[in-house]
């Protein structure tokens, strides 16, 4: 049993459940042989039982045709077998027509209109099951079962059987139903576990295509503002260079300084370690702008944050400050930090906001900011405040002391030089 107990391991769960629904209505065929054809051999007189035997085994392996071709169109690999489902449903009529005939001639006993009444509704039965497994309306199924039970009331009558051609009729309906119900609901279950496997499947391809947004952002915040900087820096040591100023080389070691310091943010984001410190940002923010020549005044204190919401505003501090330099003339920035009825409010506003390209708030940077404090249950606020003024409020709930109102060091840190000075003296 090694064999096919591998065989049935490596399927995957749909497809197990598609062979065990083949094989379910395979099945019916071999059923149906030993429910209806069998028994006739010892019900009904000779010749006919050995005819009406074969006659139901034809239609049995007949159905298994039907059954194979109607679940290849349902998952899709071959056209609808509309002839071929036509062909056997004219087939079960004619067969089960035929049996009524005989059953109208008294060939024996009751016993023998009792076995003929028995092959005519096994006949039906797996006639019209078979069938709906190839069609998807469920109007054209009820149709289906409406009009062979019909059909097998009219026939009774026809032959004289009077108010047993209701019974027949009834029994037909109930039959049929049953098992068109069956195929319907199998064929249903079939397509249900595809459609789940597929979006599960779809599912971790969001999950890929998120992460590599993730990604893409998290590089767009780390390297943006040292870009702008580095852009700045070079800038300036070009002009000093061009006067014979010495200031040129410390400029291009801070250029040296930031691109190796770029290089580990870059490698700590691939690695998925990195997470913004709000104070280190919060410092970082003004000592970039005031290197820029912008006058930069930060307020608040990031101590007793949740260190998720730290990272949260650490990324909008970072964010509003790389669009502080690459959009607009800016000459002042202002930063605060403070808590407000359980809330964390981070402000940022700077002024000289005509020309900016990111005033709408469209940007992706935003975008992605947005993203980030959702995580956290906060909101991202971010347009024109006023003639020339834009400004980015951040707020994120939070549980604890209110903020100390305070300013921070007006240091810059370590290697960010004062370059609205040497601007000057470039001049």
């Amino acid at each position: 049993m090694s064999g096919p107990g591998k065989w049935w391991r490596r399927k995957s769960t749909p497809a197990k459940v598609e062979t065990y629904t083949r094989w379910s209505f395979h099945s019916f065929a071999a059923a149906e042989v030993t429910v209806f054809a069998l028994p006739v051999l010892g019900q009904v007189p000779l010749p006919y039982a050995l005819w009406l035997c074969l006659l139901t085994c034809v239609h049995a392996a007949f159905g298994a045709v039907v059954a194979s071709r109607a679940l290849d169109w349902t998952r899709g690999r071959r056209a609808q077998p509309l002839p071929l489902m036509s062909a056997y449903g004219a087939t079960s009529a004619l067969f089960a027509g035929l049996v009524l005939w005989l059953a109208d001639q008294d060939l024996g006993g009751e016993d023998t209109a009792t076995a003929l009444g028995t092959v005519t509704a096994g006949l039906l039965f797996f006639g019209v099951g078979m069938i709906t497994l190839g069609v998807r309306s469920r109007r054209r199924v009820l149709g289906l079962v409406l009009g062979f039970s019909a059909g097998v009331g009219l026939l009774a009558l026809a032959l004289g059987a009077g108010m047993a051609a209701l019974v027949a009729a009834l029994a037909a309906l109930f039959g049929t139903g049953f098992f068109a119900m069956t195929s319907v609901f199998s064929v249903w279950l079939l397509n249900a576990v595809y459609e789940l496997d597929e979006a599960r499947e779809t599912r971790a391809r969001l999950a890929v295509a998120e992460e590599r947004l993730r990604f893409g952002r998290d590089l767009h915040d780390v390297i943006g503002r040292n870009l702008a900087v580095v852009a700045l820096k070079s800038e300036l040591a070009v002009q000093l260079a061009r006067r014979g100023r010495e200031e040129a080389v410390e400029q291009m070691l801070e250029v040296q300084r930031i691109a190796v310091e770029s290089q580990r943010e870059v490698r700590d984001v691939v690695r998925g370690y990195r997470e913004a410190d709000l104070g280190v940002e919060l410092l970082g923010a003004q000592g970039v702008l005031k290197a820029a020549g912008i006058d930069c005044e930060v307020t608040g204190d990031a101590a007793g944050l949740p260190g998720e919401v730290q990272s949260a505003l650490g990324w909008v501090v970072r964010e509003a400050t790389t669009n502080v330099l690459r959009h607009g003339d800016a000459a002042r920035c202002s930063v605060v930090l403070e808590m407000s009825e359980g809330t964390v409010v981070l402000m940022v506003e700077n002024d000289g906001a005509e020309t900016a390209v990111a005033g709408s708030g469209g940007g992706s940077g935003l975008a992605g900011l947005r993203e980030r404090l959702r995580a956290v249950d906060g909101t991202l606020e971010a347009g024109p405040a006023g003639k020339g003024t834009f400004r980015v409020v951040a707020r994120v709930p939070v549980a604890g002391e209110p903020v100390a109102q305070e300013s921070l060091a007006e240091d810059a840190p370590a290697g960010a030089a004062p370059v609205a000075a040497e601007r000057g003296a470039a001049a």
